[in-house]
């Protein structure tokens, strides 16, 4: 199984810091997270959502990413940022949707033709009075589609089935995805898992521990620089080993001076990696 790290891309807006006087937009931020250390190693802010695509090849580029896969979602499926990827020694699982309209639709019916050769994984997680079943298929006979669509470096296509069974109702959602390098199936699932994962794990934590979403700062680059601060911080609390939650570790070193210095003694660790 490829063991590569998994770099995920991610957005968020700070919806307070929308300043009406000003007539100034919402914070709108682009981040890049080393998904399964779950620590942030880059942020972009931008003007808004329609710089997404712009802002993200910017933020890749500041980081050095041979040996990693690199996550998007489906407004990030664009050429030019496959190529890149490929150019700075990374691979990709990108997800797809209708804004490769042509490309999607061939890739939708094609896991789900029988004739279609393909490997499958199925992984089933139950918690929190939930069962979630995840079916990963894989095909790395994509020769016609890159005939038809010259993808940079395409060497598989994805699909996940994914099915939630809780309080008595199933919900099922297809996924498509485009892949770099021909990965076993159980290790496309896991990486598509570690993408997701950044809902609970990166903004979930901002939006409750840290309060994020309520934030009212607007003057100047003040937004700017507190969700710069926000992340680091975050990651120190990550790297700290000892047990407990994120919100009592800050806490703690809120109380506690000598646990403070532990906290930012992690500094030393991540230069030292």
């Amino acid at each position: 199984m490829d063991g590569k790290p998994v770099l995920s891309g991610a957005e968020g807006t700070l919806r307070r810091s929308y300043d009406r006087a000003e007539a100034k937009s919402p914070l709108h931020l682009v981040s890049a997270r080393a998904a399964e250390q779950r620590l942030v190693l880059g942020q972009l802010a931008v003007d808004g959502k329609s710089n997404e695509i712009t802002a993200v090849p910017q933020l890749l580029e500041m980081l050095a990413l041979p040996g990693m896969v690199v996550t998007a979602d489906a407004m990030h499926s664009q050429r030019q940022l496959s190529r890149q990827i490929l150019e700075q020694g990374a691979d990709y699982v990108l997800a797809l949707k209708g804004n490769q309209e042509s490309l999607n639709d061939d890739v939708r019916l094609f896991p789900d033709d029988p004739a279609t050769p393909k490997v499958q994984a199925t992984t089933v997680n139950k918690g929190h009075g939930r069962i979630e079943t995840r079916t990963a298929s894989i095909s790395h006979d994509v020769a016609w589609l890159q005939e038809r669509h010259q993808w940079p470096g395409l060497a598989a296509v994805g699909k996940i089935i994914a099915s939630r069974q809780q309080g008595g109702h199933t919900s099922v959602e297809s996924r498509y995805y485009l892949l770099s390098q021909a990965f076993t199936p159980e290790r496309f699932n896991h990486i598509v898992r570690e993408h997701w994962g950044i809902e609970t794990r990166l903004h979930w934590v901002l939006d409750v521990v840290f309060n994020e979403d309520q934030s009212r700062n607007r003057k100047d680059h003040c937004p700017d620089n507190l969700a710069l601060l926000r992340k680091p911080t975050l990651n120190l609390a990550r790297l700290e080993p000892s047990k407990g939650s994120i919100r009592g570790k800050l806490k703690r070193a809120g109380w506690d001076n000598d646990y403070l210095v532990i906290i930012l003694s992690q500094f030393t660790k991540i230069q030292m990696r």
